[in-house]
């Protein structure tokens, strides 16, 4: 709650916190457009594949020549990450691959890293996140991102003694989606594709929010850090408004729909008959938590809270999340606290590429929000189990078996490069953290 006044003190007395920015996509983007107007905060470098690009980015979100001369703009991340004039590394390239490289290179230069990537941070976070405290450094979710923001909710109702029930967002979701691939994308968004097209919007990063990867791996990411349970049988997506929060996620022994208490799960902004649910939380995020004594109970009813039949269920909600504007919260926290917005504590929930379709033998995967397969979240224990085939790793890779539609796809259906660096981290974090 003082962030601003220690950054200001901060600035005044050592100048200000220098962030090197790696992906000036959407999200990064968003972050830019902050920038010169967080007084004690400047990027000094941006890392991009298209360093030109970068600089339409600053252009388009309001920068000024002034701004822009001062930052060092290339095609490498390592050259960024050595800088002297980076203090905060922030890692926004949406690749499981490089995120996780980067975020090492970040960390054995003892720099604090903002995991914007929650792909990679759902692929490999746990380890990730174990190097980050042994070389005494910040590994840190994004703020403004869904799971800091649901972390940061679970952290408030755990500090105030009140037991946990569920946590997750909302979003929009029919079931038919999870077949969706980037061909009929923009139907379920009711855009043409010149419409999506003239917006610069990418038809598979879109497909993904919708076909139910994304949630999958953003509540991943929330059992990961927040200790809780990913639900056995994969989300549901229950159709919920913001009042009846309480009342839905709660046991089905209470007359909910949760199979236990102490887990994830995201909401449907529509009905299964496609009608739009009044009150939806399709851009926001939640917690739902549980009376811990009958005085407790009484306080909800006398002031105002919404509750479950019971009253012994209530909810706290935030309607909407800013995504990359607020990003700051992440850097300065970093910085200035040495404190994470989020981090994985252990590997409790992973996403398993699932087939959309029937898949042939010689096929290739082109990975999250593609045409072959979508993600879903399982226990991670469940995961180990099967041999799943991580959806950050669904990339490039030729299936080596059929693969019926909605079956899971495992490491004994995919031909993989056992030298390939991200493979390999992902296999030493299986085996370091198992299942918790």
């Amino acid at each position: 709650m003082n962030l601003y006044a220690l950054l200001q003190a901060r600035a005044a007395a050592q100048g200000p916190v220098r962030v090197g920015l790696i992906g000036a996509g959407k999200f990064g983007s968003m972050f830019l457009a902050q920038v010169p107007h967080s007084a004690g905060l400047e990027v000094s470098a941006i890392a991009d594949l298209d360093p030109d690009r970068a600089r339409t980015a600053c252009r388009t979100v309001g920068w000024h020549d002034d701004h822009i001369a001062p930052v060092n703009f290339s095609d490498d991340a390592a050259v960024l990450i050595a800088r002297d004039d980076v203090d905060v590394v922030v890692e926004a390239t949406g690749s499981p691959p490089a995120g996780i490289a980067h975020a090492r290179a970040a960390i054995a230069a003892h720099k604090p890293v903002v995991m914007v990537s929650v792909e990679a941070d759902v692929l490999a976070g746990p380890l990730l996140a174990k190097e980050a405290a042994a070389a005494g450094v910040v590994y840190s979710m994004a703020y403004g991102d869904q799971p800091a923001l649901i972390c940061e909710l679970v952290d408030w109702a755990r500090a105030c003694g009140m037991k946990v029930v569920a946590a997750g967002k909302g979003t929009k979701y029919l079931p038919e989606y999870h077949s969706s691939t980037p061909e009929t994308v923009w139907d379920y968004y009711g855009l043409s594709a010149e419409e999506a097209d003239a917006g610069g919007m990418n038809a598979q990063m879109f497909n993904s929010f919708l076909d139910g990867t994304k949630s999958a791996i953003e509540m991943a990411a929330v059992v990961n850090a927040a200790g809780l349970a990913a639900p056995s049988a994969g989300l549901s997506f229950p159709p919920c408004s913001v009042d009846d929060l309480p009342r839905v996620l709660c046991p089905e022994a209470d007359g909910g729909v949760l199979s236990r208490s102490g887990t994830v799960e995201v909401i449907s902004s529509l009905e299964r008959d496609r009608r739009v649910v009044e009150r939806d939380l399709r851009w926001g995020v939640y917690v739902v938590f549980e009376a811990p004594a009958s005085y407790t109970t009484t306080c909800f009813r006398e002031y105002g809270l919404l509750t479950d039949a019971s009253g012994r269920y209530a909810a706290l909600y935030r309607p909407y999340h800013l995504i990359g504007m607020e990003l700051n919260i992440s850097i300065l926290s970093a910085a200035l606290r040495g404190e994470a917005t989020g981090a994985a504590t252990g590997f409790r929930g992973d996403v398993v590429a699932t087939a959309k379709r029937d898949l042939a033998a010689g096929e290739v995967l082109d990975g999250e929000g593609g045409a072959c397969a979508w993600g879903k979240l399982l226990p991670a224990g469940e995961s180990i189990g099967i041999g799943g085939l991580p959806i950050g790793l669904a990339h490039g890779i030729e299936l080596t078996n059929d693969v019926a539609a909605g079956q899971l796809l495992t490491w004994a259906d995919v031909t993989i490069c056992e030298d390939d660096e991200t493979y390999q981290y992902r296999r030493r974090m299986e085996e370091e953290f198992g299942s918790q």
